[in-house]
């Protein structure tokens, strides 16, 4: 169980006067989350999720709720903070920052098909379209000067043949830090894993868990959702469910001619990012009860399969 502050049922039930929801009838944490406390919340007049804030400034928690309720407008299917009586959508609880939202219908989906990453594609192109001339702006806190450093760190410990992985991605992040590609951008979810969308059936019906939301590369948003949803049990790259979840994207929102060239290291880029958040957790973690601490290794593997990217980005003729 990811419950990082706990929340006793006269503590909800103390924060929950400030709505007008009814009374309290169960509570519960949730599994599956490595960074916030989460809690399902029911009441008399409906299903709801709690979220206490564990990681990052409060400063950007303005940006998350007004990200929410610009995609919401634009009739994503996300969730989004409810205000109080007082007309108050930014709380807190127990010493944490504290959100109320709706809890969307769906489920999780273990064993995608390429139907569902088709139907991720087409959602995550919507997203990219309505926050691209929003206005709205984050700079993440994870982006290449964070992997630079901690790339640097963990080096220091690697095998030799890990090295010789990394060496060459280590060169493409300098560049970049001194030269940027012209990738086209937009406000990226940033962490649209299998954990973080809800099927009802094969519809699509929820993306959960903005919390990493930034100003980025849409090439890399795309990159990270191939490399959860699209992975064979080698953490090779299936081609039906990559080519559906890249054809559902490029359906709404077209690829370039220069985001298919860094295609491929886009995807490492992506690994690797996911492989040092993974490793800084568990050695932050190590031995500590009541946190889920996702394995490192698995992102070891994600890179060693993208040693030869063979499927690359659909463009239009």
């Amino acid at each position: 169980m990811s419950v990082f502050t706990e929340v006793s049922r006269a503590e909800l039930e103390a924060f929950l006067t400030r709505y007008d929801l009814g009374r309290l009838l169960s509570h519960e944490g949730i599994s599956g989350g490595s960074e916030n406390s989460n809690f399902f919340v029911s009441c008399e007049r409906g299903e709801f999720v709690l979220t206490l804030v564990e990681r990052g400034p409060v400063a950007d928690l303005p940006f998350f709720i007004e990200l929410l309720e610009h995609l919401h407008a634009d009739d994503l299917p996300v969730p989004y903070a409810l205000s109080d009586q007082q007309g108050q959508a930014l709380q807190q609880l127990n010493g944490r920052p504290a959100l109320l939202q709706p809890r969307l219908p769906g489920k999780h989906v273990a064993q995608p098909d390429a139907s569902h990453c088709q139907a991720v594609g087409q959602t995550l192109a919507r997203l990219h379209n309505s926050t691209e001339k929003s206005g709205l702006l984050r700079e993440t806190d994870r982006g290449l000067q964070w992997m630079q450093r901690h790339l640097g760190e963990q080096l220091l410990q690697c095998s030799a043949a890990q090295q010789a992985m990394f060496e060459p991605l280590r060169g493409v992040i300098d560049n970049w830090l001194q030269t940027p590609p012209h990738l086209p951008e937009a406000v990226l979810h940033a962490d649209l894993f299998r954990d973080n969308v809800l099927f009802d059936g094969h519809h699509l019906s929820g993306v959960i868990d903005f919390y990493n939301a930034a100003s980025g590369w849409t090439l890399y948003d795309v990159a990270i959702c191939v490399n959860d949803w699209c992975m064979d049990e080698y953490q090779h790259l299936d081609p039906d469910r990559t080519h559906a979840l890249l054809a559902g994207y490029a359906g709404i929102r077209r690829f370039t001619p220069v985001e298919a060239e860094h295609w491929a290291d886009v995807l490492r880029l992506a690994a690797l990012r996911f492989w040092l958040s993974r490793q800084l957790a568990a050695d932050q973690h190590s031995g500590q009860s009541g946190v889920l601490v996702k394995e490192p290794e698995h992102f070891l593997r994600v890179l060693e399969g993208h040693g030869k990217v063979s499927i690359g980005l659909p463009l239009a003729l």
